[in-house]
């Protein structure tokens, strides 16, 4: 039973996921016919969703073995592979422990990692130091892969983050592991477009040409609208079109977002009640304060130079051109210099986002949050 309709994380079913039938199947297509794929898109629009939702299909669920791995918390090969074996193991566990423990048995240069209990269902407590081997490691688990009695579909989430890995090698070294890969197709999720542009398109990076693009834009308002009034309804509550569309202008169709003002909304309105726009202030105002700890503590560890920035590109909303004299003079900044490394401070830090030249606060929650004071 869903208390609330408009899921925020995870993937309940396809009742509970909005549209992107045509992307779905997109997707199929291309992964069930032999290709590997790059999905390029903002965070927060939908991408793992969309995987989540391939990965439910009845036909996918039946013929393949499916995997996905987040590797964006990951700063080395051995962190990646440590999220690969857990997420496989997971991925694994609801077909049974013998499909579990061959899994397992691959995995030779981590037994003392996998412990097992009574029942001989394996637990995943391998530690960054028990992957004394990581190459060796990767191997076991591209060889289970390749071994496996179905094929798989393998989805690695925020892949650009193997670029930012200290060992430069990683993306050849996955590329030849991929490239030797016969039992399974490969769909590499990414939300800096210009880094996976770069891994992808660049004649001289290892992944050049080596699978098909794919993009997602916002869902159309025309879908998430119906979307939205059908679950109001089935639960014997009404909600105005109008305060729908407000929220998805004002976060720009970011799918996240919406929903999650969607979500308040349900919570505010009770049953045989329509929700309007005397609504949205009120359900703003509640997810900011939930946040407010979070924000302030987010805050707090920036330096002075960074803060001022941040709360600057908040209150333009979209910012270019930081470092000319009217952006520094118009938002009382130090100077250009102060302003090109407080930028390079805060894009490592992911609080803000580029793309075209375009800077953005990265958390549409905390840019609001910053415009009403919180700085």
């Amino acid at each position: 039973m869903v208390n609330n309709p408009f899921i925020l994380y995870g993937y309940e079913s396809e009742k509970y996921f909005c549209d992107r039938k045509k992307e779905t199947e997109e997707l199929k297509r291309l992964v069930t016919n032999g290709n590997n794929v790059a999905l390029i898109a903002p965070r927060r629009i939908g991408k793992t969703g969309l995987i989540e939702n391939l990965f439910h299909q009845k036909d996918i669920r039946q013929q393949y073995y499916t995997f996905l791995i987040d590797i964006y918390a990951t700063k080395s090969l051995e962190e990646m592979i440590m999220a690969m074996g857990a997420s496989m193991l997971a991925s694994l566990r609801p077909k049974g422990t013998k499909v579990m423990q061959r899994f397992v048995s691959f995995l030779s240069s981590l037994r003392t990692g996998v412990t097992f209990d009574p029942t001989g269902n394996p637990s995943w407590n391998v530690e960054i130091g028990d992957i004394r081997l990581p190459q060796t490691t990767l191997d076991e688990i591209f060889e289970y892969i390749n071994s496996a009695d179905k094929p798989c579909l393998v989805a690695i989430d925020e892949f650009q983050t193997v670029a930012n890995y200290q060992d430069n090698r990683v993306e050849a070294l996955l590329r030849t592991y991929i490239q030797r890969c016969r039992n399974a197709q490969f769909i590499f999720s990414g939300s800096q477009r210009s880094m996976m542009a770069e891994i992808f398109l660049s004649p001289s990076r290892p992944f050049y040409q080596s699978t098909s693009m794919m993009s997602i834009s916002s869902i159309p308002i025309e879908k998430y609208s119906k979307f939205a009034q059908v679950h109001f309804k089935d639960a014997g509550k009404s909600i105005s079109p109008i305060v729908i569309t407000e929220v998805y202008q004002r976060f720009e169709g970011v799918t996240w977002y919406v929903q999650r003002v969607m979500n308040e909304f349900f919570s505010l309105t009770p049953p045989q009640a329509t929700c309007d726009m005397e609504m949205l202030e009120p359900a703003i105002t509640n997810i900011l304060r939930a946040n407010e700890f979070n924000y302030q503590s987010m805050l707090f560890q920036l330096p002075p130079k960074q803060k001022e920035l941040l709360v600057a590109i908040a209150k333009e909303g979209k910012a270019k051109n930081l470092t000319s004299s009217a952006f520094v003079k118009k938002y009382r900044l130090t100077s250009s210099s102060s302003v090109q490394s407080a930028i390079k401070g805060l894009l490592e830090k992911n609080f803000v986002t580029v793309a075209l030249g375009t800077y953005e606060v990265y958390d549409k929650f905390f840019a609001l949050w910053l415009l009403g004071g919180g700085k």
